[in-house]
């Protein structure tokens, strides 16, 4: 059986609005029969801050000098998987911060950097250390926004840098907590289910196409109608503001 990884970089856990969407997905990739999945929820993983030595360049090229928290074994995960998924809310314009804190310990896949300029053709800013070619990433983020072409890019350009571009999946999910919290389970229902069948698409063809990657990208309600949710959530907010004074 192929290896699907999924990290949940949510500070929500199982409790996240985006791991239901992105278990729509993985649900389309397993109906293929050919993979196993293994869920991992980042805030069960005991990971400290990459101290910047840089030994993973030089030293112990390959190798973070860190040994007594849990990326060295997570590493290997990631390294054997045929499918790595990271889910996790985009917030304020980014990853979470214990997201971050996870991708910089990442750097000792990354080829040592000797002072080559940016690639111009879209390639990886440094080039992927020991690189597995038929090994997929993905990235499945939710947000509040509705401009989600847009919010998604400096994200993006982000892993642009470290993976190239094309050599990642990138799934944006926009408005997606309020159409959770609005409990409406045929309308959920409806939604997720074209999170599955892209997932069915991906073990198919290994990538999305482009129309499939616009379509999951249309939020689900009109921005109009989206607002006015918006102002009466936010008025409500601050009502029970008040009576906490």
């Amino acid at each position: 059986m192929k290896k699907i990884l999924v990290l949940n970089g949510s500070p929500k856990n199982e409790n996240s609005s985006t791991l239901t969407v992105t278990k729509a997905f993985v649900d389309g990739l397993i109906e293929s029969g050919e993979y196993e999945v293994e869920y991992v929820n980042l805030s069960s993983l005991n990971i400290k801050p990459c101290t910047g030595c840089l030994s993973c360049w030089g030293r112990t090229a390959g190798e973070c000098v860190i040994k007594n928290d849990d990326i060295p074994s997570f590493k290997a995960k990631v390294e054997e998987a045929d499918i790595f998924i990271e889910s996790y809310p985009l917030f304020f314009f980014g990853m979470p911060g214990t997201m971050k804190v996870f991708t910089d310990r990442m750097l000792s896949m990354m080829n040592t950097y000797r002072g080559q300029g940016a690639p111009e053709d879209g390639k990886s800013f440094h080039g992927i250390r020991n690189p597995k070619p038929e090994r997929r990433f993905v990235i499945i983020s939710s947000c509040a926004y509705t401009e989600a072409s847009t919010i998604y890019e400096p994200l993006k350009m982000q892993y642009d840098y470290i993976c190239g571009k094309g050599e990642y999946t990138f799934i944006g999910v926009p408005q997606l907590k309020t159409l959770i919290d609005l409990k409406n389970e045929k309308k959920i229902t409806r939604y997720l289910s074209k999170f599955k069948e892209a997932g069915i698409e991906f073990a198919k063809n290994g990538k999305l196409s482009k129309e499939t990657e616009d379509n999951l990208l249309k939020p689900p309600f009109t921005e109009s109608g989206y607002k006015v949710f918006l102002d009466n959530f936010w008025t409500e907010e601050e009502e029970k503001g008040k009576n906490l004074k």
